[in-house]
């Protein structure tokens, strides 16, 4: 990819719109791609990408830039997809948009614009990338609330050295504002939430269609029945809506929260109170590892987040073995979920992830 040219994703948002504009403001060759990565034939409504390619076009007309578009969806079913359905069956909760960025967003797109002849890719991701040595740093973006570093846990140093992030110093407000000034459509769209590329959609129903629904029981840590639960890959660790199973004779009047999910067995294990002793982890075992620079020099010290929108925590990574870590944490923390992300920091730069495999309960 020798060309200056830089192609954007866009995905008829306001971040990506304001991307593409700073990239032309900074006067680069711009030209911006639309990816569709999901085939609605087999989702059976609340279709969305229309309207997103209709806002990606007026926008490129606005900027004047040329829009070109892709099928991605093929590569999406088979190397995201695919995974988020087993995880589920597997009983644990997957986070597909880790997998989306690494496989489709800063892989199959950039293959893609490589044939357009582009000599980078950008994204509107709230992150920065930084050289130092000859290699790329990913960091933390300037509006910690926006911050999207955690999503590119997984990325290597070529998907980040041919990457650009052109909102990494700005914050959300900036950015709709920039929007606004230069007239662009998307400045008050709402930002886009749900599966990555599939959207908001009534999540039970959705996954009901492509996992077989199987009731279980509902049971205490002591083993005592509670009730029934709808299909043991709709609950997550921690929760507390949707269990059905308030006002249990013989118990205090408090809240139940998953705090064990057999798939095996097809069980759901719940306990009262938000901080249950069951709920939280000393420590924990996470697996396929990806370090963005090299590996630290073990034990290390550093933070870790175990879910996107959790605080950094101060931890200590003990071990590796091959693409395996043990980590201990400095407090015990609260709803450690397999199939969920751990990801690693020094200060503000990201250091990497890896998928959580399992817990070691508080005390244990």
């Amino acid at each position: 990819m020798s060309s200056k040219k830089i192609i954007v994703g866009v995905s008829g948002g306001v971040d990506s719109s304001v991307a593409a504009l700073l990239l032309l403001e900074q006067g680069h060759e711009v030209e911006a791609l639309f990816m569709k990565n999901w085939d609605e034939t087999d989702a059976r409504g609340g279709c969305i990408w229309e309207a997103d390619v209709e806002d990606a076009l007026a926008v490129c007309d606005k900027l004047g830039i040329r829009l070109n578009t892709v099928d991605l969806s093929a590569a999406y079913w088979h190397k995201v997809f695919r995974e988020f359905l087993d995880e589920y069956r597997r009983g644990r909760t997957p986070n597909p948009d880790i997998l989306c960025n690494q496989e489709i967003k800063f892989r199959a797109f950039l293959d893609h614009a490589a044939s357009l002849d582009a000599g980078a890719i950008a994204t509107g991701h709230y992150a920065s990338i930084r050289r130092h040595n000859g290699a790329c740093h990913l960091h933390k973006g300037t509006d910690r609330n926006k911050d999207q570093s955690y999503f590119l846990c997984r990325l290597n140093q070529t998907q980040l050295a041919y990457s650009r992030f052109p909102l990494g110093t700005l914050k959300k407000p900036e950015v709709r504002a920039l929007a606004q000034r230069h007239g662009l459509i998307t400045h008050d769209k709402k930002d886009s939430t749900g599966i990555c590329f599939i959207g908001e959609r009534p999540f039970r129903d959705f996954l009901s269609r492509y996992l077989p629904v199987q009731a279980g029981p509902i049971c205490t840590l002591a083993g005592h029945e509670l009730g029934a639960h709808e299909g043991i890959h709709f609950y997550t660790l921690g929760q507390r809506q949707g269990l059905g199973i308030g006002g249990v004779r013989g118990y205090p009047e408090e809240p139940w929260y998953v705090v064990g999910k057999d798939a095996h067995n097809n069980v759901l294990t719940v306990a009262q109170g938000h901080d249950h002793p069951a709920l939280f982890s000393a420590g924990m075992v996470a697996t396929n590892i990806n370090w963005i620079t090299a590996a630290p020099s073990l034990p290390f010290a550093c933070t870790v987040k175990t879910r996107y929108r959790q605080a950094d925590q101060p931890c200590i990574i003990t071990t590796q073995d091959g693409n395996k870590v043990t980590v201990n944490f400095s407090q015990p923390q609260r709803a450690v979920t397999p199939g969920q992300y751990a990801v690693f920091y020094d200060g503000d730069e990201c250091l990497g992830g890896g998928i959580i495999e399992t817990s070691v309960t508080a005390g244990a």
